[in-house]
């Protein structure tokens, strides 16, 4: 038989799923690395250990699978966007991984905004001015560690790095260029004011390669570690929310993807690149001739585990010794509350803001408590927060995309039922999870069998998704949170002005 490896490298976790030709799972592994956050904002990573979580779980797929290395036709790559590292001369990494989570260059991407000039490289590259884009952080680096900046030969992301290391190339696929801010959407190729604005030249950045790109004659010493031939072609492939859509069937014009991770975000797929007059959506390629619109954010499941972790500590050790997951026991509590939370609002900022705000230093809050409110109305409010926040980014995107026709959900938050119904009832419109699991490993194994011939075009993901469970949203419920949703925008505009006060207030104080 055929098989197809799909590799997910992600922010916290890297992932390895082996599909036959049909889209059936045979193998799956996953490996988790350690985010490094020893300074205010920052947020990195090891590419050494990237590497070595990518080789170890494509390693235990073939080990379980007990495949044989001429049945693995193709490796395809999804991958975490905006990311950064320096390359030296001697081909070493300078810096560790910067990833998107990083806010350290939030003074760069202040001035861009304010000065004019990021609102003209957003019309030109799609990618919102935010420190989570290379841009900004290339421009951080080459003020406040100048010296580090000059040593730099290349200028790579975590999928590059990976992809050197096997083949010794330095090449960067159009999805993952298009959300660095230096890559030009429109003619495909890096943008040369944006690159004199950052004193770098075109030398310094990787090769640019289709998405369904592929290379062959990985280094012997880890084709023998993965069991693999050297002949087996690797799909550059393209980023984790791009082949999401894919993988969850959002490819066609009007259906939206929404996914609720660690992070979430809410996405459509346009035949052509299009970019929103606030400068508030991206605009990433999934080929050159699909592309996907839409909005991140960064306070999705994380936030639910900091209301684990800091308000229910007696409930999560009590799961402990019961055995069952913390996460079933708060969603029970949840249900109890009404829908809306008996007006009981939550700005779920715990760590900055990118869509609908665009803005670092955004900070979360409760609004509306009473004395007659309880930690189970705590909880509830804050997975509606979520979501509020969520269906904001979604009427951004209603603007240059139009109404959505139907919703593909996918992420961490479909286990939960309650979520799920939640979903539906604050966007009113039927939610369908598709069954397959790790969309942007499936999205990434379709792209590659379509890049290799496998399939005729990437519309046979539609066979491959598994059945789907439908959510239709309950009236009752969307009443209230019609009533609730003007005040919550409403509140977040009013405490606006105030983020970055209390943020650097946070920064000065806290140690």
């Amino acid at each position: 038989m055929d098989y197809m490896i799909g590799v997910d490298i992600g922010t916290t976790t890297t992932k390895s799923v082996l599909y036959d030709m049909k889209g059936k799972v045979v193998a799956y592994a996953n490996s988790g690395y350690q985010l490094y956050q020893d300074a205010p904002d920052m947020a990195e990573e090891d590419p050494d250990d990237i590497l070595h979580a990518v080789i170890e779980v494509m390693g235990q797929v073939m080990y379980k699978s007990k495949v044989k290395a001429d049945e693995i036709k193709g490796v395809s790559f999804s991958s975490a966007m905006h990311s950064l590292i320096l390359m030296d001369e001697a081909d070493q990494p300078l810096t560790k991984a910067i990833t998107w989570a990083d806010n350290r260059a939030a003074k760069y991407s202040d001035e861009l905004k304010d000065n004019g000039l990021g609102a003209k490289i957003y019309a030109r590259t799609g990618t919102p001015i935010h420190p989570m884009a290379p841009l900004s952080k290339i421009l951080w680096l080459r003020h406040e560690k100048p010296e580090l900046f000059k040593k730099a030969k290349k200028f790579i992301d975590l999928k590059t790095y990976v992809f050197f290391k096997l083949f010794g190339v330095y090449r960067m696929d159009y999805s993952i260029a298009s959300a660095t801010g230096m890559f030009n959407i429109f003619d495909l190729k890096w943008n040369q004011g944006v690159l004199d604005l950052l004193q770098i030249t075109e030398k310094q950045l990787p090769e640019l390669v289709e998405t369904t790109a592929s290379i062959s004659g990985i280094a012997p010493r880890f084709a023998e570690l993965l069991n693999i031939s050297t002949r087996t072609p690797f799909i550059f492939g393209a980023s984790d929310g791009v082949l999401s859509n894919l993988g969850v069937d959002a490819i066609d014009p009007g259906v939206v993807a929404v996914t609720i991770g660690t992070s979430g975000a809410v996405r459509v797929t346009v035949d052509k690149p299009v970019v929103d007059p606030d400068g508030k959506l991206f605009c990433y390629a999934l080929t050159k001739d699909k592309w996907v619109v839409g909005g991140p954010v960064n306070n999705g499941g994380i936030v639910f585990r900091w209301v684990k972790d800091q308000l229910f500590a007696p409930e999560r050790i009590t799961a402990e010794q019961m055995q069952v997951s913390t996460y079933d026991i708060l969603t029970q509590i949840a249900e109890k509350i009404p829908a809306g939370s008996d007006g009981l609002l939550f700005h779920p900022y715990l760590g900055g803001e990118r869509a609908p705000i665009w803005n670092a230093y955004a900070r979360g809050s409760f609004f509306g408590l009473t004395r007659n409110h309880t930690r189970a109305h705590m909880v509830r409010a804050a997975l509606e927060g979520i979501v509020y926040n969520l269906y904001v980014v979604m009427l951004t995107i209603e603007k240059v995309a139009g109404k959505p026709k139907s919703i593909q959900a996918t992420g961490g938050f479909a286990r939960s039922a309650l979520w799920r119904q939640m979903l539906a009832d604050i966007f009113e419109q039927p939610i369908t999870i598709p069954e397959s699991f790790e969309s942007s490993c499936l999205g990434a194994a379709v792209l590659g069998m379509y890049a290799l011939g496998y399939i005729d075009n990437l519309a046979a993901v539609k066979d491959m998704i598994g059945v789907t469970d439908v959510h239709k949203p309950n009236s009752d419920n969307f009443e209230v949170y019609r009533e609730l949703l003007p005040i919550w925008i409403r509140i977040s505009h009013l405490l606006e002005p105030e983020y970055k006060e209390i943020a650097d207030f946070q920064r000065k104080h806290t140690k």
